[in-house]
């Protein structure tokens, strides 16, 4: 009993605290930090969990990135001009922003991407809020 009760403990926490890492540095930092959040919480099994959980919130993969910006480049998308700071967080407006289909050759995503500030970032769909920036 225990044991679930510490399994759903580091799942609850690594999950959130795996999707803050996402600031631009993808999957790879969010497993670790998910991990590490886990281990906190749940020992070994919690490492694990959050591990998992760490990867699966990431945008687009640390190994996908480079290609994926180039990719935004060679597309010409217009940068929309935002008069605040490109950050993790910021929500962006609802209207007037364009948002494009992330290709599948990235690595599936529910997030859709946009160049705000002449920055590729990635954006939840139903809150516009940024999830990870592009560089």
């Amino acid at each position: 009993m225990m044991r679930k009760i510490i399994l759903a403990g580091a799942m609850l926490i690594a999950i959130p605290v795996a999707a803050s890492a996402q600031d631009g540095a993808g999957a790879a930092t969010g497993a670790t930090t998910g991990a590490v959040g886990g281990a906190i919480i749940g020992g070994p099994v919690g490492a694990v969990v959050g591990g998992v959980g760490g990867a699966i919130v990431g945008g687009i993969a640390d190994d996908h990135r480079s290609r994926f910006h180039t990719y935004v480049v060679e597309e010409h998308v217009p940068s929309y001009s935002y008069d605040r700071e490109v950050v993790v967080g910021a929500e962006l407006p609802r209207s007037g922003v364009r948002y494009y289909e992330v290709p599948r050759e990235y690595g599936a995503t529910r997030y859709r991407y946009t160049v705000v500030n002449n920055r590729t970032v990635l954006v939840d769909p139903g809150t516009h809020r940024v999830v990870q920036i592009i560089e």
